[in-house]
């Protein structure tokens, strides 16, 4: 097997510069919240990394992922594939097909054994026959991909949770990959489509550190989805307010007010969109006039219609109330609540002891 050469390497015969790489670390090592100085380590260890084999098998999704990936835009779609990782598999991206395509990914499997990363997007079907490549059920692949990998990157909310395959009735019976896959480290970036930044600073993380990052009790890293989106809105200031738009089209709209009332489940939701933005740090969808759907939270298709706002039925009608509001008005209640139950139980007790 020809030896591959390191990612310093591909960097140099492709023209990059010392200080575009050392920039490119230093703004994932931030990303990805590393020590100060993290940076230039980053940097020597890429350096002389090799690329790892990466395969990436795509079952019920319908190439969002990939497609927010190939326009990403730091890094590149060209710098991610051929300078960051040997992608030796994947359906919308390879030239070969065929037998031709299945032998690259038995190789590569073969070669890599016990190094490889397996990512994948979209759910996996339980129903026999469903879904299959190359004669090969869904599950078949998934277990021989992972069988022998160093690790497994779920990428988007289908192969993380489910996703919308999985919501009801899910007529093929589909689960996420760690239903089925649960000896191997997995790491879950979910999204509907994921953020590319979270992928590419994933991977970088592991050439640097040798593992995978911090990760939330979803198996979703912290860097990106330790926060949730309504703390780092800029339409949290209405929220507070209690200035909301009432249709998409009203007064409030235009001006900018808050859209939990339309069915915005930013409170709930964690990720990054609020302050990575989308398509070069343009927007993201609040930005863009339209509530957050919570893509990146399990279950998100069934936990609440589109447009029903998580605290419907709290408002009156044309009330004003603030959040902060609703949730002191509920806290004040649950105490009201326990303070007279435990009144209750001291007369029960009294009445007893009597």
């Amino acid at each position: 097997m020809a030896t591959q050469p390191t990612l310093g390497e591909v960097l140099q015969s492709q023209g990059v510069s010392r200080r575009a790489f050392m920039k490119f670390c230093s703004a994932t090592a931030s990303l990805m919240a590393l020590p100060a100085g993290m940076g230039a380590a980053m940097a020597e260890t890429l350096a002389s990394a090799k690329r790892p084999s990466v395969i990436w098998l795509s079952f019920q999704e319908c190439t969002g992922c990939t497609e927010a990936l190939t326009r990403s835009h730091a890094p590149t779609i060209e710098g991610l594939i051929f300078d960051f990782v040997s992608l030796d598999y994947h359906h919308t991206l390879q030239a070969a097909s065929g037998d031709a395509a299945e032998h690259a990914r038995e190789q590569a499997q073969h070669d890599h054994a016990g190094e490889y990363l397996v990512l994948v997007d979209g759910s996996i079907p339980l129903m026999e026959h469903c879904s299959t490549i190359a004669g090969i059920s869904n599950v078949q692949m998934l277990k021989e991909a992972c069988a022998d990998a160093a690790a497994v990157i779920n990428i988007g909310t289908c192969s993380a949770y489910g996703g919308l395959p999985m919501a009801k009735p899910n007529p093929t019976n589909a689960v996420a990959v760690g239903d089925i896959i649960t000896d191997k480290p997995i790491v879950n970036i979910p999204g509907c489509p994921p953020m590319p930044l979270a992928i590419t600073g994933v991977i970088a993380h592991y050439l640097t550190m040798g593992g995978m990052p911090e990760l939330d009790h979803l198996g979703r890293p912290q860097a990106f989805f330790g926060e949730n989106i309504h703390d780092r809105c800029y339409r949290r200031p209405f929220y507070d307010r209690g200035q909301f738009a009432e249709t998409f089209d009203d007064e409030g709209a235009r001006k900018g007010w808050c859209l939990y009332k339309l069915g915005c489940k930013a409170p709930t939701t964690y990720n990054a969109c609020a302050h990575l933005k989308w398509n070069n740090g343009v927007s993201f969808p609040i930005q863009s006039g339209h509530g957050c759907l919570g893509c990146s939270e399990p279950n998100f298709w069934d936990a609440l219609a589109v447009y029903d706002s998580p605290a419907k039925g709290q408002f009156g009608d044309g009330a004003k109330l603030g959040a902060a509001t609703v949730a002191g008005a509920a806290l004040g209640a649950g105490a009201a609540v326990l303070a007279r139950r435990k009144k209750t139980r001291i007369a029960e007790e009294e009445e007893s002891a009597s």
